[in-house]
C-alpha cells in the first residue's frame, strides 16, 4: 500500500469513513471482551467481522491501552464486557525508574496483538489493516499514576523524562514489530496530552512522538495521532509530530479545529462513542451525524469518524445506522 496514494483515495472518498470500531464486533461473534484481548484468532476474526459489515476505508486492532503497560508489569483488571484497565502502578520513586526494564517485545500480551495483525492480514485483503498502541505519555501515566506524573512534569521532570524515554523505546519498538507482522498503519492513541499546556504537552509529550514517528515512518505505513481532550490549545506542538492523520475526540467542536488545522491534512473526528453511539437511537444516530456532515464537510480534508473507541457493547443498529446515514449523505 502506497501511503500517499491511500490518503488521497480516502479524501476522494469520504463515505469510506474511519470511526474506531472494534470492541462491538464481540456481540458478531458471540464472545467476551476478556475472550477478545486474549486471543489473537479472536481479534483476526473481530476485524474481519466488521470489516466485511461496514464500508471502512481501513480495519482498525482494538485500541486497548492497558497492553503495554501490563507487559512493564503494572497490574491489569480484565471484564467480560468491557475494556481492561489499570489498576495498580509500578513507579512511586526515581528509584523505581531506574530499576524499570524496557520489556522484549512479545511479553504479555503483546504478542498476542502482533499474531493478531498478522492473522487478520490474510483475511482482509481489500483494505489496509491498522494496529493499535498507546502514547508515550499517556502509557507512562498509567506506570506512574496520572496524577503524580502531572505534578511531576514540573517538581520532578528528570523522573517523567527517563520514563517517557523507556516508554517510548518500547513503543518504538512495538510499533516495528506490528509493521514486520504487516500492519499498514498505527494509530496512537495520546489522550493523556489532552490536558497539558502548549509548552508541557511539547517537552513531555509531542517530541517524543515526533521521535517514534521519524524511526517508523516508510512510504507504505500511516501514522495516525489521536487525542480526545481540549486540543484546541495543542495545534502547534501536535503539528510538530508531523502524523499522516489527525483523530480528534468530542471534547471539542469539530469545526474550531478544522479551520486552525493545515487544508491539506487529515483530520478526523468527532461523534461522541458514548452519548452518540452508546446510548443515542436510531433516529438520533442518524441526525447527529447528519448535523457533523452538514457543518464540516466543507472542508475537504475532513473525514467523519468516532470521537474515540466505540464501547462494546454499543447497540449495532445505531452502528449501522452511523454507516447508513455517512453513505447517504454523500451519495
Amino acid at each position: 500500500m502506497n501511503k500517499k496514494e491511500w490518503i488521497n483515495h480516502i479524501k476522494n472518498n469520504r463515505q469510506l469513513s474511519l470511526p474506531v470500531l472494534s470492541f462491538p464486533a464481540v456481540q458478531l461473534l458471540n464472545i467476551t471482551v476478556k475472550d477478545l484481548v486474549s486471543d489473537s484468532t479472536l481479534q483476526a476474526k473481530a476485524m474481519d467481522a466488521i470489516a466485511h459489515r461496514y464500508s471502512m476505508s481501513a480495519s482498525l486492532s482494538m485500541m486497548d491501552l492497558s497492553v503495554e503497560a501490563e507487559a512493564f508489569g503494572a497490574e491489569v483488571r480484565y471484564f467480560d464486557m468491557d475494556v481492561p484497565t489499570v489498576i495498580k502502578t509500578k513507579i512511586e520513586t526515581m528509584e523505581d525508574v531506574d530499576n524499570l526494564l524496557v520489556p522484549e517485545i512479545g511479553t504479555g500480551r503483546t504478542k498476542t496483538y502482533i499474531e493478531g495483525i498478522r492473522q487478520a492480514k490474510s483475511l482482509i485483503t481489500d483494505i489496509p489493516v491498522f494496529a493499535g498502541v498507546i502514547g508515550p505519555f499517556s502509557l507512562s501515566g498509567r506506570l506512574m499514576d496520572m496524577t503524580e506524573i502531572m505534578v511531576n512534569c514540573y517538581i520532578n521532570p528528570e523522573m517523567v523524562h527517563e520514563t517517557l524515554t523507556k516508554a517510548s523505546l518500547f513503543i518504538k519498538n512495538y510499533i516495528l514489530k506490528l509493521k514486520a507482522a504487516g500492519a499498514d498503519g498505527v494509530i496512537m492513541a495520546e489522550p493523556a496530552a489532552g490536558l497539558l499546556s502548549p509548552e508541557i504537552c511539547q517537552e513531555f509529550s509531542s517530541r517524543y512522538i515526533a521521535d517514534i514517528v521519524k524511526d517508523v515512518n516508510s512510504d507504505d505505513f500511516v501514522f495516525i495521532y489521536h487525542n480526545c481532550g481540549n486540543v484546541i490549545p495543542l495545534v502547534d506542538t501536535m503539528l510538530s509530530i508531523k502524523a499522516d492523520i489527525y483523530h480528534f475526540g468530542d471534547a471539542i467542536n469539530m469545526e474550531n479545529i478544522l479551520r486552525l488545522m493545515p487544508a491539506d491534512t487529515v483530520v478526523m473526528g468527532n461523534l461522541s462513542p458514548s452519548s452518540v453511539f452508546q446510548k443515542g437511537t436510531v433516529q438520533s444516530v442518524k441526525d447527529e451525524t447528519n448535523h457533523l456532515l452538514e457543518k464540516c464537510s466543507i472542508y475537504e480534508n475532513f473525514i467523519i469518524s468516532s470521537g474515540c473507541d466505540i464501547p462494546p457493547l454499543t447497540p449495532i443498529e445505531n452502528i449501522d445506522a452511523y454507516f447508513e446515514t455517512v453513505s447517504s449523505f454523500y451519495k
